[in-house]
């Protein structure tokens, strides 16, 4: 079976990075020409330096990119030139990666010759502060979301994400098909991409070159969108449950009840596990689609195997009880006799 490639955490990313990708969308415009974009911003979050307009440095996060709302702008502008150059330089000199100056306001000469001596990005942004925060720390967190890729292909059915491993041939892509063909969403197919968002949500995706497309052994590459038609198909999905095709083995232990969960660990979240024996005539397509059922009823407080188990306790302590009973009227007759004869 295919082994798990290498974990790979994204701990930074390069403000050139950043406004490259998230420049548009945030709607950031460089205010000094031809400057260096290279400095690292190595924390998803995003700072207002408030108080180290003040002075006061403990806690300051330098490692975020420093926005510069209103409040800030207003008590710069309240202090002299000189004054302002001494504290924008304290900032500065603690290798922040970037300023940014919010809704659309004009940076303060001072501003200007801190950004071009300490040759610290200046970017202006229409956007108000919090709206600004809001987009970018969602942003930052995608981009910076560890990240690793399984061989596998990944599906929507009945909006449970299901993962589905196995060895090369054993099949999964077959598999898929037949869950598309019964209305069910291609995410992708051979190889998944996950990212781990908020350090909770397994997101997995499909590259561009394969998005779409299925490998079907003796028919070839599918096109699956052209075939089923443009709902069969989506760009990510969260992974809610992992099945792996396993082939027939006496040395493996099939799951007969259902109350023992497994997980399968992917940037070491626990996802729930599922194996299922592939053999011939099998429906592995039905079998799947009622594992995600199955899921989906766990994700409502749902659990058939635990209840069922409940009910089978229940069952055995009730004829537990009915036997002590007729038990213990077994023995008043028997005393009630004696007592009666004696």
């Amino acid at each position: 079976m295919p082994k798990k490639k290498a974990d790979k955490p994204r701990e930074n990313v390069s403000v050139h990075e950043f406004y490259e990708s998230f420049g548009e969308r945030l709607k950031l415009r460089p205010v000094i020409p031809n400057q260096d974009f290279s400095q690292i911003i190595k924390e998803k979050s995003i700072n207002r330096p408030a108080l180290a307009l003040t002075g006061y440095f403990k806690y300051f996060a330098k490692k975020r990119l420093q926005l510069f709302g209103a409040g800030e702008m207003a008590y710069l502008r309240n202090l002299s030139d000189s004054e302002q150059e001494d504290v924008l330089s304290k900032i500065a000199r603690k290798r922040i990666p970037c300023m940014i100056v919010s809704r659309n306001l004009s940076p303060t000469k001072a501003m200007l010759n801190v950004a071009k001596k300490h040759k610290i990005p200046l970017f202006r942004t229409p956007l108000k502060s919090k709206d600004f925060t809001a987009e970018a720390t969602v942003l930052l967190e995608e981009k910076m979301a560890p990240r690793t890729s399984l061989h596998g292909t990944l599906l929507d059915v009945q909006g449970i994400g299901i993962l589905l491993r196995g060895s090369s041939g054993v099949g999964k892509s077959e598999c898929a098909l037949a869950l598309v063909e019964r209305g069910h969403s291609l995410v992708t197919d051979d190889t998944v991409y996950m990212k781990l968002l908020s350090e909770r949500e397994l997101m997995g995706r499909g590259s561009k070159l394969n998005r779409g497309y299925l490998e079907c052994r003796g028919i070839g590459i599918i096109n699956v969108a052209e075939l089923f038609g443009i709902r069969s198909v989506r760009l990510e999905k969260r992974i809610d449950l992992v099945i792996t095709f396993v082939e027939p083995s006496p040395h493996i232990e099939e799951e007969r009840t259902g109350l023992d969960q497994k997980y399968y660990k992917i940037l070491n979240q626990n996802v729930p596990h599922v194996e299922i024996p592939v053999r011939p005539g099998r429906d592995m397509a039905r079998l799947v689609e009622v594992a995600a059922m199955v899921q989906a009823l766990k994700h409502m407080g749902h659990n058939s195997a635990h209840n069922f188990n409940e009910r089978l306790i229940q069952l055995m302590s009730n004829k537990n009880s009915e036997k002590n009973t007729l038990s213990n009227r077994k023995k008043l007759k028997f005393d009630s006799y004696i007592s009666t004869n004696n």
